[in-house]
């Protein structure tokens, strides 16, 4: 793809990131279009510049265009960044599958792990429109933090080499750094993996527990994030990289972590469907615990962070018993 191709993006999502991303590249001088479902948040901001609804307070270019119309955006840029939740990826999906994509190419930010078929999210994009030029990217990266400028750092995945480092100049700034990592289904792992993690974390504050309750999940879940890894042979590095370690502190800590949060308000005692029902965001750890519990039983892979999750989310088994029952497992060596 050519420079001048690049420099004409159109992003699919209208969330926190995908926001973040329309700024950053329409600030380094890209033409910029977003897409949404909803007409109305659409024309408000256009309207006010603002996403008051996903990213309230932060002032967006003059020069960013936005329609409800998937197909015209489509077929108006031939960069396309993929930024929806997980849940909501495949019909969409779909709907591009049915128009010409001939000289486009993609970047997938979307993390969480199919609950139907348990394919990554670049494998159900590649499913659905064939092998197109698609790069992931992922890392530590919460959005308000981005959208402020704040130092950042994330990964450009692929397994298309020249893509994968185009895609590291398109987005790299002199706030947000980019890496490249051709492992791309350790990466998209580590970023699915992380979230039901940082759900444990939320759990642990919920209750009221310390440090050493927390610094025990993020490592132990790290364990568990490169045992699903090696089964799928992901590279082990990958895992203490920007994309594993590095983001899963940065959600297990973040008080602007939607799945953290999640979790502390299911240790506090509150019903997941109340929570949910109260948030304009996804947590996508809540979908993927239960992709991704299904998953470790069908490979027989070890998992008890996981399942224990899966049981408070899904079971509504009380947190004080899930963290019980954690804490008496058999004892063994690290």
């Amino acid at each position: 793809m050519t420079k001048a191709a690049v420099s004409s993006i159109g992003v699919i999502g209208d969330g926190a990131w995908g926001t973040t991303l329309a700024k950053l590249l329409a600030e380094k001088g890209c033409a910029v279009s977003v897409w949404g479902p909803f007409p109305e948040n659409l024309n408000k901001m256009a309207a006010t510049r603002e996403n008051a609804r996903f990213l309230p307070g932060i002032v967006l270019p003059a020069g960013i265009t936005y329609t409800d119309k998937l197909e015209n955006l489509v077929a108006g840029h031939n960069c396309l960044i993929i930024a929806i939740p997980s849940q909501y990826l495949d019909p969409v999906l779909k709907r591009i599958a049915k128009l010409p994509l001939k000289n486009k190419a993609f970047v997938s930010v979307v993390k969480g792990i199919d609950v139907r078929n348990f394919k990554t999210m670049s494998q159900l994009v590649e499913a659905r429109l064939g092998k197109v030029p698609l790069a992931v990217l992922s890392g530590p990266t919460i959005a308000l933090e981005v959208a402020r400028k704040v130092p950042t750092t994330a990964v450009s995945a692929s397994r298309n080499a020249r893509w994968m480092s185009e895609v590291q100049a398109l987005f790299s700034t002199d706030y947000f750094r980019v890496y490249t990592n051709p492992d791309v289904l350790g990466v998209e792992i580590c970023g699915s993996v992380k979230n039901i993690i940082a759900l444990a974390c939320g759990v642990c504050d919920g209750l009221g527990f310390g440090t050493n309750t927390k610094a025990a999940l993020l490592t132990r879940g790290l364990v568990e994030m490169k045992r699903l890894g090696v089964a799928f042979k992901a590279k082990p590095e990958t895992f203490n990289g920007l994309t594993g370690l590095g983001d899963l502190a940065t959600t297990c800590f973040s008080p602007q972590s939607r799945n953290r949060h999640v979790g502390e308000e299911i240790g506090k005692g509150r019903p997941v469907d109340d929570i949910l029902a109260g948030m304009a965001s996804v947590a996508e750890g809540v979908v993927t615990a239960k992709a991704v519990c299904r998953l470790s039983r069908k490979l027989k892979i070890d998992m008890p962070i996981t399942q224990a999750v899966y049981d408070m989310v899904y079971t509504r088994r009380p947190p004080q018993k899930v963290v019980a029952d954690l804490m008496r497992r058999s004892l063994k060596k690290e």
